[in-house]
């Protein structure tokens, strides 16, 4: 009883005593085991290091439609942001001036094709008739000259019967050249002829014109794509050279970026990469460098890059915001440690601390390929070595209870 009452009595400093008796223990325990510290294993994987940035969306070319024509607008059948298809009505011109246009040159047309079968049914043979009765009336001239000639030889003809048969016989050989003349300017290559068909060929060409023009009354996409602008409204006059709507042709689309220029060295050509838009952070895509613009642009110190993708997701649009990871190396089934790990990467020295025999110990090591977070080593360490981080303060020597993470 005197010894309870006794310990009772002295309750307070016995317990500050044992307490700082546990407290001694724990800490000379901890002490000699040494801190618990989380480790890095390290790792055999594959190494890829990328150059991220962000840009937007842009087709090769854009497409602007304009009229051919001054006229106005009697309707816009499409809306900014709607996809179209080759051939597809896009704007409607008024076109009663075009048709009338066209009304007047068939009349013009089919009064020049009148005019030339008009020569070849009725000129033509008319000319070759009055040829006959020329060559008939000549047969005849010079049969009556030849009877005056040898009557007027053998005493009994007069001299003024003479005169007149040669007369006659003078007109009937004009008149024979008067027709053949008629006939040739009639047929294929003469003058006539060649002038009719000259004439009706002018007609349908200016037939076609007027047709031609009165197409261009309605104006059509002249590829897919989607309308990205639309300037155009019902009752505008319009004119040649005008852009009334823009087109961003369907297929291939680039990806505009700007690369700081520190990275420059690391792009080449044809360099695969993975991109992904910002409304869609999930749905990644693949492209491939395919432009690096050969100037830096000085106010941003950066280069400008393009980016082709053959197979665009159906969500992209222009000028919608991504982000790209160009993947510039690649290391296959190399031994990969955290950077934290490792102490003065940038040196011609750099080392690690390994846990070996619950203590850390320091090893030099060989760097390659650094990637992000990421280093890869090339000699000095063994696949399942564990890594002290630089933050755990840990020093070379010292005891440790390693915690892999």
């Amino acid at each position: 009883m005197a010894g309870a009452h006794w310990l009772w009595a002295h309750k307070w400093p016995f317990a500050a005593a044992l307490f700082t008796g546990v407290v001694l223990v724990l800490g000379g325990l901890r002490w000699f085991f040494g801190p618990e510290v989380a480790v890095y294993p390290v790792l055999r994987t594959d190494l890829v290091k990328t150059v991220v940035a962000s840009g937007h969306v842009e087709t090769p070319f854009r497409v602007e439609i304009a009229s051919q024509i001054t006229a106005s607008v009697a309707d816009v059948l499409v809306d900014e942001g709607q996809s179209v298809t080759l051939g597809q009505p896009l704007v409607a011109l008024e076109t009663r001036e075009l048709q009338a246009a066209v009304v007047q040159a068939q009349a013009t047309s089919a009064q020049a094709d009148a005019r030339l079968r008009q020569m070849r049914e009725l000129t033509l043979p008319a000319a070759d008739q009055s040829l006959k009765q020329a060559k008939a009336t000549l047969a005849n001239s010079e049969a009556a000259f030849q009877r005056a000639e040898e009557l007027a030889t053998s005493g009994y003809g007069t001299r003024a019967v003479l005169d007149a048969a040669t007369k006659d016989l003078d007109i009937a050989r004009t008149q024979v050249r008067t027709a053949e003349l008629q006939v040739f300017t009639s047929t294929t290559g003469g003058a006539d002829f060649v002038m009719a068909q000259t004439q009706l060929d002018q007609a349908q060409a200016a037939l076609n014109e007027a047709r031609a023009r009165l197409g261009y009354a309605t104006i059509t996409a002249p590829r897919d794509g989607i309308l990205i602008t639309r300037s155009v409204e019902r009752g505008m006059v319009v004119a040649p050279g005008k852009a009334l709507l823009v087109l961003a042709p369907t297929g291939a689309v680039q990806l505009v970026l700007q690369i700081d220029e520190k990275n420059i060295g690391l792009l080449k050509l044809g360099q695969s990469a993975v991109a992904s838009a910002d409304a869609y952070a999930d749905q990644r895509f693949a492209a491939t460098l395919s432009y690096i613009n050969p100037s830096v642009d000085i106010s941003r110190a950066s280069v400008e890059v393009k980016l082709t993708t053959t197979q665009p997701p159906a969500y992209l649009r222009q000028d919608m915001t991504v982000s790209v990871d160009i993947q510039v190396n690649r290391r296959n089934a190399v031994m990969v440690v955290p950077a934290r790990t490792v102490h003065d990467p940038l040196s011609a020295a750099p080392w690690v601390l390994v846990v070996k025999d619950g203590r850390a110990r320091m090893q030099a090591v060989h760097i390659g390929l650094r990637a992000a977070d990421n280093i890869e080593i090339l000699d000095g360490l063994t696949p399942g070595d564990r890594l002290i981080p630089v933050a755990a303060g840990v020093r070379a020597g010292q005891r440790l209870r390693p915690v892999a993470l």
